[in-house]
Order: structure tokens, then C-alpha cells, then sequence
């Protein structure tokens, strides 16, 4: 006999807490965690408890399946333009090697523009052969460039500002002149665009932020020199899901220092992973053997001596 008292529970359309959880047990290897919401993940019908080789374990139903397969398909439709762009800029630089943060909230002081340099060559960040192209100023040639101030947290002017870039990203090594922070800002319509470049201070911001500060938005959309000249150039041919994108100008390089403030917020922040890629992939090596493998015909073979000096040896 059911008490009227109790409200029964819909087992037609789970809640976005049971969603989480199916997802969480079908990555993971189904040990259960005995607390309320499995008990109606249950009754429900969206799990089933299985034992595999004397333990227990929860496996997902055709039922748990079909509720997880919807909400990803909902999720897709949800996504705007620009969070699609956002990804597809994000999962490119992914590829490259780079360690990336989408949406991140930080920090940055505005006032005060330091002596800008211009490299020989810009870094083309979505290629895969980034240590090649990547301008660091030798012992021999940095006495020629002009010494810059030392980055302060002092309050000035202008004062501080939350910087919010779409897209964010850095080398992945341990050396620090190598890191190369980049900020990507993705616009979708020409309005927001323009409206975005009026206010100088943002822009600041994210220049005080990284190395190189790059606009991208659908080819079209507006043409370079429409923008400051600082600001590099990137436009997405086609569609966003399956186009190319292009780099219609460069950015242009200053030297940048990552303060600390700014690394404790990348810290406490989780790096944007692709849903596509596996658990393990070798940065900058989606597919094919390994650098430094026999198969790869480079001197030396031994692929683990390789990867253990990559990071402090190649900019």
C-alpha cells in the first residue's frame, strides 16, 4: 500500500542530478556510492545492480542510455553560435599542444602601455609544429631589445578590471619564457564586434593578459583593418561545425609574464578538455607513432630519453 503522503518519484523524466550521476557511473567502473540518489536512480529503473566477480556494481539500463543520449542532443541544440566557435578555436589549439581554459575569470590591470616589440614571425598556434616557429630572444639578441618595466600590482589609474577571454591558452612545458599566453575572443555578429572594440580598457585587459590577443568571427564579418592593428585576425570559412579557419593577420607580439595571482586562478580552474579525444593522447600527436620512436626514423630512437628533455630543451 503506498502512502499518499510520499510523493511518488517521475520516472519518465530524470532531474539534472540523476543525469550527472548516469554519466558518472558509465565512465566510470560502476562501484556504487549507496546514498539517496542511487536509491532512485534505481527505483527508477535507470540503473541496475550487477555483481562482476563478487562485487557489486551498477550498470545503465537501455532506459539510463536513452535519458543520457537525449540530454546530449538537447545540450547540442542548446549551444549558441559563439560557444560552437568557441569550441571548435578551443579543440584546434587542444590539438596543437596547448594547454587550454575556456571562460575563465580573470584579473588584470589596466593603465599603462608597455614598449611593444615585433617578432620576426608570428606563431601560428594551430599547427602542430609550434617549436619551429616560436620567436625567444637568444642571450646574444635580447640586448637589443628594449628593457622592459617589471609588471606591478600596485593600483594605478585605470585600476583593475575582471577579464573574461572566451578562449585561453599556454604552451604545454615547464619552462616559463616558453609559455606564450594567448587570449582568443570569439564574436559572432558584427555589432557585438564593433561594440567589444569600442572599449579600450577590455582590450587592455586582455593584452595585459598574454603574448598575443586574437579576434575570431566568421569570414565576412569584417575585414582586418577594421580592427586595431595589435589585434590578430582569424575567420572561419564555411560552416563552424566542419569549415576552416584561417588567419587573415597576425598578432602582434609582446613579451608577457605570467603574474601570480593569474596562475592561482589557472590552478584552481580545470583545462578545457575535447569530449572526442581519449583518456591519453600525446599532445600535439593525434595521430601516428610517437616522436623519437623507430618508426618516426629520428636519430637516437629512444623515445622516453625524447620526451624527458622536450620541456626544458624546445621552446
Amino acid at each position: 500500500m503506498t502512502d499518499p503522503d510520499i510523493a511518488p518519484i517521475d520516472t519518465a523524466t530524470p532531474k539534472r542530478q540523476h543525469l550527472t550521476r548516469l554519466l558518472k557511473i558509465w565512465r566510470s567502473d560502476g562501484w556504487p556510492c549507496k546514498d539517496a540518489l542511487e536509491i532512485e536512480l534505481l527505483v527508477s529503473g535507470w540503473v541496475r545492480a550487477v555483481h562482476v566477480a563478487g562485487h557489486e556494481k551498477l550498470q545503465l539500463t537501455e532506459a539510463g542510455m536513452a535519458h543520457l543520449a537525449a540530454s546530449r542532443q538537447r545540450n547540442k541544440r542548446a549551444l549558441s553560435a559563439h560557444d560552437r566557435l568557441a569550441e571548435r578555436v578551443a579543440g584546434q589549439l587542444h590539438d596543437a599542444g596547448r594547454v587550454v581554459w575556456r571562460e575563465l575569470s580573470l584579473r588584470a590591470k589596466v593603465g599603462g602601455e608597455a614598449p611593444q616589440t615585433q617578432p620576426q614571425q608570428a606563431l601560428d598556434l594551430f599547427s602542430s609544429a609550434m617549436g619551429d616557429d616560436c620567436h625567444v630572444p637568444t642571450q646574444a639578441t635580447s640586448a637589443a631589445v628594449p628593457a622592459e618595466p617589471t609588471a606591478t600590482f600596485e593600483p594605478i589609474v585605470g585600476g583593475w578590471r575582471m577579464a573574461r577571454p572566451d578562449v585561453f591558452s599556454v604552451r604545454n612545458t615547464s619552462v616559463e619564457a616558453y609559455l606564450h599566453p594567448v587570449v582568443h575572443e570569439i564574436k559572432v555578429s558584427r555589432a557585438d564586434l564593433f561594440s567589444d572594440l569600442r572599449h579600450a580598457a577590455k582590450r587592455a585587459s586582455y593584452q595585459w593578459l598574454c603574448c598575443e590577443c586574437h579576434y575570431v568571427f566568421p569570414a565576412g564579418m569584417a575585414q582586418p583593418e577594421e580592427l586595431p592593428p595589435e589585434l590578430g585576425v582569424w575567420v572561419m570559412h564555411g560552416d563552424i561545425d566542419t569549415g576552416r579557419l584561417e588567419q587573415l593577420r597576425p598578432a602582434r607580439h609582446t613579451h608577457c609574464t605570467l603574474p601570480f595571482p593569474v596562475w592561482l586562478s589557472l590552478a584552481k580552474a580545470a583545462p578545457w578538455q575535447p569530449e572526442r579525444d581519449p583518456t591519453q593522447t600525446h599532445l600535439g600527436q593525434p595521430e601516428g607513432p610517437l616522436p623519437g620512436s623507430p618508426n618516426t626514423g629520428s636519430p637516437g630512437g629512444d623515445a622516453s630519453e625524447s620526451a624527458s628533455h622536450s620541456d626544458d630543451e624546445t621552446p
